[in-house]
């Protein structure tokens, strides 16, 4: 798989704030990506979990602590049948 790379800065402050290093801060913001890309319908749960760095399964398991709903979309979609 061909991976790019993105660099972002973040200020020292942000990283003392949170109390962490720039390795850390980064794997938690891509998993804030992937969660909020995941929940708009941007990337499915794989596409996620591969930009999160982590299984299918331990992203899913992930989601409630962002209190993002796994099944959502197919919710909506069975939802949508009975309007």
């Amino acid at each position: 798989m061909a991976l790019q790379e993105v660099t972002i800065e973040i200020p020292d402050k942000v990283l003392l704030a949170e109390k962490t290093d720039a390795e850390s801060f980064g794997r938690e913001v891509l998993l804030l990506a992937a969660v909020k890309l995941f929940e708009i319908g941007q990337l499915s749960s794989g596409r996620a979990a591969e930009l999160a760095g982590m299984p299918r399964v331990e992203f899913l398991l992930s989601l409630s602590r962002f209190k993002v709903f796994p099944l959502a979309a197919e919710l909506d979609e069975l939802e949508g049948g009975y309007a």
